[in-house]
């Protein structure tokens, strides 16, 4: 049996996920078990977009603080195409994919966390493993 990845590449929808708390905690509980958080500083920019929109959310710097930034030393033209090959997806689920590609070229040894069922799909076709995303919450049965 493989050993478990010490290491994940974080989408920006995973970690909307944990500022928010959308998940009961269940995502925030994932994040911990990695040793290293990386993404691309594209992350930074839609995470403080994207709470800027939602009145109950805090300062995201506790959780950019756990990130270790991938900047790449070429352009990512080659891990660009192997993702265009495995379907359509936005140009930030390209980058970001691209990014963990240039991490790890098979996959292996790096996790690939999303939100995004598409862009999870791509990822296990470029050889990621398939993480199963937190459930969403559900919602509670009222009581009169």
């Amino acid at each position: 049996m493989p050993r478990p990845a010490t290491a994940a590449y974080v989408d920006t929808s995973y970690l909307v996920a944990a500022a928010l708390d959308e998940r009961a905690g269940r995502v925030g509980n994932r994040l911990r078990r990695y040793r290293w958080l990386l993404a691309s500083n594209l992350l930074e920019a839609e995470l403080r977009s994207t709470l800027l929109r939602e009145p109950a959310a805090g300062d995201p710097d506790s959780l950019l603080s756990s990130i270790a930034w991938v900047q790449p030393d070429r352009p990512l033209s080659r891990e660009l195409w192997r993702i265009a090959a495995a379907g359509p997806l936005s140009g930030a689920a390209m980058w970001h994919l691209a990014h963990a590609l240039y991490l790890a070229p098979d996959g292996t040894g790096l996790d690939f966390l999303t939100l995004d069922p598409r862009q999870q799909a791509a990822a296990s076709a470029l050889g990621f493993a398939k993480i199963e995303a937190a459930p969403a919450r559900r919602p509670r049965p009222r009581t009169r």
